[in-house]
């Protein structure tokens, strides 16, 4: 991808094993008694993406709120109070059954991309920042309907 560091694509790009895992174990039946019997339950289709899922969304509130201190005065509150709403989205929202969770999930990566496009937009990201995003939340959005939907 072009202009985005190698190693923050190559990391990023790992991070998106359990979303594809997990849509490869719901579309391949064998795939998923493999997984079932070698690691259990919890992390084949849709429930190891929606427990990782509920992660990366915690984690990326920490991000952002990294990205927050790079201003200051009521854009840095702003930038804060933002910052959290992925952890919180996460942590209300995902509790429900795996369809229900991870319909949420969904949309909670996808107002992730939009608080992202909002930091990049105040120049508070990488140059390169929005257009990894993009990348990675349309993959973890394929991969999340998958477990929901098929």
């Amino acid at each position: 991808m072009r202009g985005v560091p190698r190693a923050p694509l190559v990391i990023a790009l790992a991070g998106l094993i359990p979303f594809i895992w997990g849509a490869l174990t719901s579309l391949n039946g064998d795939l998923q008694d493999w997984g079932r019997q070698e690691l259990g339950a919890r992390f084949v289709g849709p429930y190891v993406q929606l427990f990782y899922g509920s992660v990366i969304l915690s984690f990326m509130s920490g991000v952002l709120w990294g990205f927050a201190t790079k201003t200051s005065g009521s854009k840095a509150a702003t930038c804060y109070m933002l910052s959290v709403l992925p952890a919180l989205w996460a942590f209300f929202m995902t509790g429900g059954g795996p369809v229900e969770a991870g319909i949420n999930l969904m949309y909670g990566f996808a107002g992730l991309l939009m608080l992202d496009a909002i930091f990049a937009y105040w120049r508070l990201t990488p140059t390169w920042w929005l257009r990894l995003r993009v990348l990675l939340t349309a993959i973890v959005l394929i991969c999340l309907a998958v477990g929901v939907y098929l």
